[in-house]
């Protein structure tokens, strides 16, 4: 039944099986989001004033400079120590969870998902300026990618678990099913398919519903339901817009740098300086520790005047783009939506000291900054702004948040030409993102839906009547098994030739030839094969058949298990079907 299940899933339209799926990994990626999120908060009132999640102001000064210092410093230590014992680069956050995309199928592995864990934990309890959702996205992506590992299932599928995941964990987070859906899809595949929306919907469903046992229904942030004063503020809303955009050009510009410029440094003194750089910021500016949803609350209330929130934005940037930008775990969703909203409420007060009584509250004005920044940093519109309406439960912000929101977008992208944030990170490790139509087709599917399984296997030399018995079930391809099985014959290519051209053969050459027949040297069309798992996507094999310069692959079956290796060891049995170029190329023409 797994099996059939497994095959299934390596067709286009398999969407009650990926449906399924979605369902399991929202449930599997929601605990795991729970668990994080419950682990931070325990820690956190256990120490801090009032029992507070987010009571860091309350700290005296040199708790605030000590506890991000040590923080970072004990991740370092931690990632120094593994690092060195081996097992492969420390990599985590969404950056890692697209680089895993692109270049390994969406297979993620156990052990960064642990580390993502455990040193989001440490920065997040230790107060330094990160947020909680990018580790969440990792944390819900490579739960859903294990799940796909651990049965088996085909590297397509796995992707669109990938992105099951991360919106399950966007909407377990923030409490927002909607927006973790768009920003699965605007974000991590980077694509928008019925098949793709499907299971992404049941995943952000299951895990919002399974949070909110925990943690409630209640928006993010208790706010009043505010909305603009007149219609005569939208040109003021194209400003706010530009500004937004070329803040978050400027933070992008300031990430990528840091990024850049401390890869030299020692892992532990790297994390270490962070977490001293963040204490001293912290001495000046307590509101910039943790992720700050508390002072985005103020902000919205229009409880924070103009002179803290410029204080805000300024350091809440030089925390988050040094923390970061020096490899702390953690998230820059949290800190952007801070720092958008500080913006907007600056602008808002502006705006009211320009026309006192005739705009909108700056708490209004911090809204739409949120939401500005968000979309203009993540280069994703439709996310910011479902984000926005979820998360303040104000459905006046629609209209006036499309327009900021596009403004920002356009301002940072084309104005200042500034990618997303995460692109910009991925080019600056040298990697990228392969999103052209192609590709994208190409990875939705398994390599089994579009194999041929019409083959037969025979050896170098046999008889004509041999050959005869061989044609009777009218193959398309004969593999040639040229050698006795052993290792040394592993790794060179199986050579195919055309069934239609040793048929031909016979039929010309029966009444003159007689002797044995040596499939090497009739006159036929043979072709040198590589060979692929059949978990492969046609993308894999369309990659595989460039790298070996080859027009030919064997499917082979994915020993899922250590008897059926052994059963497998050192046979030709395990060929399931034929893949040629023309296959992959049919496909995305659409005549499969």
């Amino acid at each position: 039944m797994l099996k059939r299940f497994r095959e299934r899933l390596a067709h286009v339209d398999a969407l009650p099986q990926l449906a399924i799926l979605g369902l399991l990994s929202g449930l599997l990626a929601g605990g795991v989001i729970i668990l994080f999120r419950l682990t931070i908060e325990y820690i956190q009132t256990s120490f801090l004033p009032d029992g507070g999640t987010e009571n860091y102001e309350a700290l005296s000064a040199t708790v605030r400079f000590l506890l991000p210092t040590a923080g970072g410093l004990l991740i370092g230590l931690i990632f120094h120590a593994l690092n060195t014992a081996g097992g492969g680069s420390i990599q985590v956050g969404i950056v890692h969870v697209l680089e895993r995309l692109a270049y390994h199928q969406g297979h993620l592995p156990l052990r960064n998902l642990v580390l993502q864990f455990v040193g989001a934990v440490i920065s997040l309890v230790s107060g330094h300026s990160v947020g909680r959702e990018g580790p969440g996205v990792h944390l819900g992506a490579a739960s859903s990618s294990l799940l796909g590992q651990s049965l088996h299932l085909p590297n397509n599928s796995i992707q669109t678990l990938v992105a099951c995941g991360a919106a399950a964990s966007i909407a377990a987070s923030f409490n927002t099913p909607i927006a973790g859906v768009i920003f699965a899809m605007e974000v991590i595949l980077l694509e928008y398919t019925i098949a793709g929306f499907a299971p992404v919907i049941l995943a952000a469903v299951s895990a919002t519903i399974l949070t909110r046992f925990v943690f409630g229904a209640e928006p993010a942030f208790s706010v009043p339901t505010l909305q603009l004063a007149s219609l005569y503020e939208l040109p003021y809303l194209l400003l706010m817009g530009l500004v937004i955009g070329a803040l978050a050009a400027g933070f992008i510009v300031s990430l990528k740098w840091i990024t850049e410029a401390s890869s030299k440094i020692v892992i532990w003194q790297r994390m270490a300086l962070a977490g001293a750089l963040t204490g001293l910021c912290a001495l000046i500016v307590p509101e910039i520790m943790g992720v700050g949803y508390d002072t985005v609350n103020q902000a919205m209330l229009g409880q924070i005047g103009f002179g803290v929130l410029f204080m805000v934005v300024l350091f809440k940037m030089l925390a988050t783009t040094v923390g970061l930008g020096m490899g702390l775990p953690g998230g820059l969703i949290g800190p952007t939506l801070v720092i958008g909203a500080a913006a907007g409420g600056m602008l808002g007060h502006f705006a009211e000291m320009l026309f006192p009584g005739q705009v909108a509250s700056p708490g209004f004005y911090a809204m739409l900054g949120m939401g500005a920044m968000m979309a203009a940093t993540l280069q994703a519109p439709l996310s910011a702004l479902l984000a926005m309406l979820e998360l303040t439960a104000n459905p006046n912000i629609i209209l006036p948040g499309m327009l900021a929101v596009v403004v920002s977008c356009i301002a940072s992208s084309h104005l200042f030409g500034r990618e997303s944030v995460f692109l910009t990170l991925l080019k600056a490790s040298g990697l990228d993102m392969r999103s052209d139509p192609v590709a994208q087709s190409l990875r939705r599917v398994g390599v089994v839906s579009a194999l041929d399984p019409s083959f037969v296997h025979a050896p170098r030399e046999l008889s004509i009547a041999a050959a005869e018995r061989l044609l009777e079930h009218q193959p398309l391809w004969v593999i040639i098994d040229d050698g006795d099985g052993s290792d040394n014959d592993k790794d060179e290519k199986p050579v195919l030739l055309v069934a239609a051209d040793l048929a031909l053969f016979i039929k010309t050459q029966q009444d003159i030839f007689d002797g044995t027949i040596d499939l090497l040297e009739i006159p036929a069309q043979r072709e040198n094969a590589a060979s692929i798992q059949q978990q492969a996507t046609l993308q894999e094999a369309l990659d595989l058949m460039n790298e070996k310069s080859v027009g030919v692959l064997c499917v082979n079956i994915t020993p899922v298990n250590n008897k059926l290796k052994n059963k497998l060891k050192n046979k030709k049995a395990d060929i399931i079907g034929i893949l040629t170029r023309e296959n992959v190329e049919a496909h995305y023409r659409g005549t499969v």
